[in-house]
């Protein structure tokens, strides 16, 4: 079979335009995680920025000013600096375990945030399980630290990792247990879909006001899970140096302290979804009934009010864990553990059976 130039052409031109097809199709496909993580990224440097504010206000001094307009640049020049700090690696532990450990730490966390809607079906992955993805990719997160502790080859920071673990397997439960009580409530187990439960009944559809007691025990088992005061057992200064962390300089410490914010953040998104309404205003029908409706509107600026609507509850809520960091002290082990099995478990599933019981009598 004999072709001729045109035809061999026509071939070659068809097949760099399937390629160029696939690479615009790659391209598409990365722009909205990079988007995420560009966003997520800078979330970060806020939370650190306004718990210095915060804790500055609380302790009557100034905090931050110098790096940036009202010292907002702070946590990056702090980045910036462990960024070019020495990498050191202990001579005796497990080099390997020791540089996997916080890289699982943070991956883990960041992919929790693909199942966040940030405004009406704006979400990266819209799936029927997504609540529960969060809670099976966090409880990732603590390997990482016990791996770090055991490669440190410091009884310190192994014991760090042992408290990172045990705290993690005490609260998840609780934890869990409230979330299988929201979804009982929306009949789904979707982001999208316990959002937009809550909003058929404006403010008053809130799950904070269906599920007080579930409120309470998540808020406290995602302080756990954060590892944030009073529960910061792994990472106590006066007992373990600096528990897990304690081997570790430069970037790879840099990155045990960005997963602490990313796992705060993430756990402000999920009260915010699950218990105070997501993207949706809910209260300003009082005053403007329009606006009640104009975050469901399409376009730019419905999305655009919409993502604004979850910032400002996820940063609102932000509050709590700060203040509470330099209000209450710090428990013993013993009593962590028990708080989280002997009180939280009961409650959270005296919680669920009260919720199962309603939704069957509602039938």
């Amino acid at each position: 079979m004999i072709m001729d130039t045109t035809e061999v052409q026509d071939i070659n031109s068809f097949s760099r335009l399937e390629s160029l097809k696939e690479v615009y199709g790659i391209i598409w496909m990365l722009i909205p995680i990079l988007t995420l993580v560009l966003g997520i990224t800078i979330g970060v440097l806020v939370i650190v920025w306004l718990e210095r504010e915060i804790s500055a206000g609380i302790q009557q001094r100034i905090g931050p000013e110098y790096a940036g307009p009202l010292g907002i640049l702070q946590a990056l020049a702090d980045g910036t600096k462990l960024l070019f700090k020495e990498n050191l690696l202990p001579s005796r532990g497990d080099t390997r375990l020791f540089s996997i450990g916080p890289s699982i730490a943070v991956i883990s966390i960041l992919l929790s945030y693909s199942v966040i809607p940030f405004g009406y079906h704006l979400v990266l992955a819209d799936l029927n399980i997504g609540v529960f993805l969060w809670i099976a990719i966090s409880s990732i997160s603590p390997i990482g630290l016990l791996m770090s502790g055991y490669g440190s080859n410091n009884k310190y920071s192994f014991l760090g990792g042992l408290r990172a673990a045990a705290q993690s397997i005490s609260y998840e439960i609780p934890l869990t247990l409230c979330v299988l009580s929201i979804s009982l409530l929306s009949n789904s187990s979707s982001t999208v879909d316990i959002v937009e439960a809550q909003s058929k009944y404006g403010f008053w559809g809130w799950n904070l006001w269906r599920q007080p007691i579930g409120f309470i025990v998540f808020l406290i088992s995602s302080l756990a899970e954060c590892e944030r005061l009073p529960f910061d057992l792994p990472e106590a200064e006066e007992e373990l140096v600096a528990g897990y962390q304690t081997e570790y300089s430069g970037i790879k410490f840099g990155l045990f302290y960005v997963a602490s914010y990313l796992n705060l953040l993430v756990s402000s998104f999920f009260v915010t979804v699950l218990y105070l309404g997501g993207w949706n205003l809910s209260i300003s029908y009082i005053f403007v009934p329009e606006l009640f409706e104009i975050n469901k509107a399409g376009g730019v600026f419905g999305t655009t009010i919409g993502i604004f609507i979850t910032l400002a509850k996820t940063y609102l809520f932000l509050f709590i864990p700060i203040t509470t960091r330099w209000t209450l002290p710090r428990l013993r082990m013993d009593q962590l553990l028990n708080l989280g099995w002997k009180f939280l478990l009961p409650i959270s599933l005296g919680n669920l059976l009260l919720t199962t019981s309603s939704q069957l009598l509602s039938l």
